[in-house]
């Protein structure tokens, strides 16, 4: 047998997509942590310039890509970095993950502006990394069908579906009954509507157990996070609808649980630690020795669980209700909840509010049952525009 922690003979090339993000800077703390066995050939950024300069200057990439406003700031920073390629815009981002030197692209940008890029890197026949849940979400047919295509590997990076996967390695002849997903429950875990209605940002931007960008936190807040999840699990592991549980676990130590046909369970568990799953996903299929804390059953002697509250929390219901319909409905759930939360986060939307915009977009947004990607594009595109209109309203 091939011993998992001896070195490689060669470092896998990485792509990190969104590398001045929470899922990125922990990326390239495990890349820190596995010195040669990574080798980071691709950073992006939006907004972060300085920070992607930062990595740029510790890791020497042959490209960098950051949002065109910044693209001569960033160009002037690396002027003597000739090796490092500046590039900027959307449309880089597609074609950089297509390089002859990418062998996996972790895409960690935040909502569908990682679809396009996954897309690129997919019928590039690069393995994925996926932190970007949104993919799937809006086009997971279409995305799991371009995977199969292509034969690469699909890996997922949030810990929920990591767990999932880890607890399948090695079970591909048997039954599945069906998965459990975990959900900490928010903040608000056993508050009802009444105690909601005037929740401000600064409450529901402070999360429990994780520590995470600001539009994921505030859907960990409404269970829409986990509606997502639900929606992800459902094309990364070829599910029915009916094979998806969601069960509260405050404690975030039980990530994820597979049941099998025999009624036997399967659980991930640890400490409420990214860095595991995006280590997990990017040294596949090897379990990499590292120095991260670890969890101890002394340190937590009770572990509970609980049904979610889908009266309270609707976000989690409509997210069911959008894969249930399938099509495009998926796509416009996603759209008016990144308008939704932008909105909250400036106060335009209530906390409750943002499930009401869902809600009401799924209704008016036009429906189409057998979407191509540009179907898609559209659609997302008519689902923000709708969801503005009623914010104004």
């Amino acid at each position: 047998m091939a011993d998992s922690f001896s070195q490689p003979t060669a470092p896998k090339n990485l792509a990190l997509l969104g590398s001045t993000g929470s899922i990125g800077t922990q990326a390239l703390d495990v890349v820190r942590e596995q010195r040669g066995r990574f080798r980071v050939v691709v950073l992006t950024a939006g907004q972060q310039w300085q920070l992607l300069v930062q990595q740029a200057q510790e890791f020497r990439p042959a490209a960098v890509v950051i949002a065109d406003e910044f693209y001569q700031a960033v160009k002037a920073a690396l002027a003597g970095q000739p090796e490092t390629q500046v590039l900027a815009g959307p449309a880089a981002l597609a074609e950089v993950v297509q390089r002859a030197d990418v062998e996996v692209v972790l895409t960690a940008l935040v909502g569908y502006a990682g679809l396009v890029p996954t897309v690129a890197a997919i019928r590039a026949g690069k393995d994925i990394a996926l932190a970007n849940k949104e993919t799937l979400v809006v086009a997971g047919e279409l995305v799991t069908s371009l995977v199969q295509q292509h034969g690469v590997k699909l890996l997922p990076v949030d810990s929920e579906h990591s767990a999932i996967f880890q607890c399948l390695v090695g079970e591909e002849l048997n039954p599945l009954e069906k998965v459990i997903l975990t959900a900490s429950g928010g903040p608000f875990r056993g508050r009802g509507v009444a105690e909601l209605v005037h929740i401000t940002k600064a409450q529901a931007l402070k999360h429990p157990n994780w520590t995470m960008g600001a539009k994921i936190t505030i859907d960990s807040a409404t269970l829409m996070n986990k509606g997502l999840e639900v929606i992800e699990a459902k094309w990364l592991f070829n599910l029915r609808n009916d094979q998806i549980d969601v069960v509260v676990h405050p404690q975030s130590i039980v990530h994820s649980l597979v049941q099998f046909a025999d009624s036997s369970l399967k659980a991930q568990l640890g400490l409420p630690d990214m860095k595991l799953p995006i280590q997990y996903a990017l040294g596949y299929p090897a379990r990499l020795r590292n120095a991260f804390p670890r969890f101890s059953f002394l340190d937590y002697p009770t572990l509970t669980f609980e049904a979610p509250d889908l009266a309270t929390f609707r976000h989690l219901p409509l997210a069911y209700a959008a894969m249930q319909r399938g099509g495009t409905a998926a796509c416009t759930l996603n759209a008016a909840n990144e308008v939704a939360v932008a909105a909250f986060l400036q106060d335009r939307v209530s906390f409750l509010g943002m499930a009401d915009l869902v809600g009401e977009c799924l209704e008016r947004v036009p429906y189409l049952a057998a979407p191509t990607l540009a179907d898609y594009a559209a659609t997302d595109v008519e689902a923000r525009r709708v969801a503005v209109g009623l914010i104004k309203n």
